[in-house]
């Protein structure tokens, strides 16, 4: 690792790099603004698995997202591995693939014993092709398609049950079936979090999951079928969380439901409680490790279990955005430059809204470097804006970048989570590639699209010629 000792490179993009641990410990992912392998060679480029930056968007263009294996990895054991240490009971941890579903990562986080949280029926699929086991997937949303469901109970992985409607589908789809539909009921906790609106997911005035008043009677009406086999709640308090102590509410609120259910006959043997770690996007952001996190959900379910003198349930969690997020960068080529005197400068990269459309939708904050000249001290501050044809289409508000040239190479820090899985092809532009780096390698993971790909689907009617 390159030296930061200096106040020069203090003020420069190597301020961002992951820094020795504290008191030995192993770094945590979610606490880094890059991946773990960062470093920066002595042609003054950034580096990520061994790969020069500048040297793959060379071979494989830009925009550009860049993987780091050992990241990945590293957070899918870190969670696994506190979950061991700290919950005697059975656990799973679970990866939440909204956050980034492709084959490459979901059979990564599956070989790392992780199974996989689907949201859509393109999920799943892509999951099984990936090899995924059916029984270590779990699929979610509010609303699913008959086909869907179809879908899931044919392949044999696990329902998050989202409403009435999906039980009575699920009821249908059982009939015939050699053994009933194993589910767990996603309920609203009523517990908010300080997050942005829109990824506040357990306050009682939200689209996912049953109203925990409408419990009795939920309870009661799968107790009457017996071709559905309640195996456990399913909770999620919101994403991007930095706090410890909604996850100890939860776990008693979780045992007052498990407690009802047993009321009318049903054992409950899973507690799922969702994910929702927060990420360090910025250098103040500063969330609680994964272990830290895994500790404070296992320790409060066991507390409130060991109160009530029940067994302890198999303990669920789903991760995505602190095990996916800080793995990935997305590298950018700089273009046009235009001053307006008094205000801003605005700096244009060759993407934007639709390869990262957060800064657009949740107003987030992000970092960047210029990966080929990572000691330059930072002259300016620049708007970093992508080039759609929207107003709103800004990438970085106020970057703190070394004088810059058409061509440079600009690196966004923190984008695995929710930037390719919320990709667009807005003024048809093509959707970008992909790369999993790993000692001093480089594979493909996401080929770059075409212009081809792009009318693949198109249908132009036949009483209608093409004008040429």
């Amino acid at each position: 690792m390159v030296s930061t000792h200096s106040r020069h490179l203090e003020q420069s993009g190597r301020q961002y790099l992951p820094q020795p641990p504290r008191d030995g410990d192993e770094r945590s992912p979610n606490q880094e603004l890059l991946p773990l392998t960062t470093q920066v060679n002595q042609q003054d480029c950034l580096e990520i698995g061994g790969c020069d930056v500048t040297e793959l968007v060379k071979t494989y263009g830009s925009p550009l997202y860049i993987l780091d294996e050992v990241t990945l990895r590293t957070a899918c054991r870190q969670y696994r591995e506190a979950m061991h240490a700290y919950y005697s009971g059975e656990s799973q941890v679970i990866y939440a693939s909204k956050a980034w579903n492709c084959l490459a990562i979901c059979a990564i986080v599956a070989s790392e014993g992780l199974g996989v949280d689907v949201a859509s029926g393109g999920e799943l699929y892509t999951a099984l092709k990936a090899g995924v086991s059916p029984d270590r997937i779990y699929f979610h949303g509010n609303n699913k398609s008959y086909a869907e469901l179809k879908m899931a109970v044919e392949a044999g992985c696990q329902i998050v049950v989202d409403n009435y409607l999906e039980l009575q589908t699920l009821t249908q789809l059982s009939e015939g079936a050699a053994a009933p539909v194993s589910i767990l009921l996603r309920v609203t906790p009523g517990i908010e979090c300080h997050t942005h609106d829109y990824i506040r997911t357990g306050q009682i005035d939200s689209k996912f999951g049953f109203d925990p008043n409408q419990l009795e009677t939920v309870f009661r009406w799968i107790a009457d079928h017996d071709c559905l086999n309640c195996m456990g709640l399913h909770a999620h308090i919101g994403s991007q969380i930095f706090e410890l102590n909604p996850h100890r509410d939860l776990a008693n609120v979780m045992l007052d439901w498990t407690r009802k259910a047993s009321d009318v006959g049903l054992s409950i043997t899973q507690i799922n409680v969702g994910g929702g770690l927060g990420i360090r996007y910025t250098e103040s952001d500063d969330p609680p490790s994964i272990t830290e996190w895994v500790k404070q959900v296992a320790e409060a379910v066991t507390t409130a279990w060991n109160a009530a003198q029940l067994p302890l349930p198999k303990l669920l969690c789903e991760p995505g955005r602190s095990i996916v997020g800080p793995a990935c960068v997305t590298a950018y080529t700089l273009g046009s430059r235009k001053e307006v005197p008094g205000l801003r400068t605005y700096l244009a990269v060759d993407g934007g809204m639709s390869d990262n459309a957060r800064p657009i939708t949740y107003q987030s904050v992000y970092r960047a470097v210029i990966a080929n000249r990572m000691s330059a001290p930072p002259t300016q501050t620049a708007t970093i804006a992508g080039k759609h044809c929207e107003s709103g289409d800004i990438l970085i508000q106020s970057a703190q970048l070394p004088a810059t040239e058409p061509g440079d190479i600009l690196v966004v820090m923190g984008t695995g989570a929710y930037n390719y899985s919320m990709a667009s092809n807005y003024n048809r532009l093509t959707r970008s590639a992909a790369v999993l780096v790993n000692s001093q390698t480089a594979e493909l993971i996401v080929q770059r699209e075409t212009y081809e790909d792009l009318i693949r689907c198109d249908r132009l009617p036949s009483r209608i010629a093409p004008t040429l």
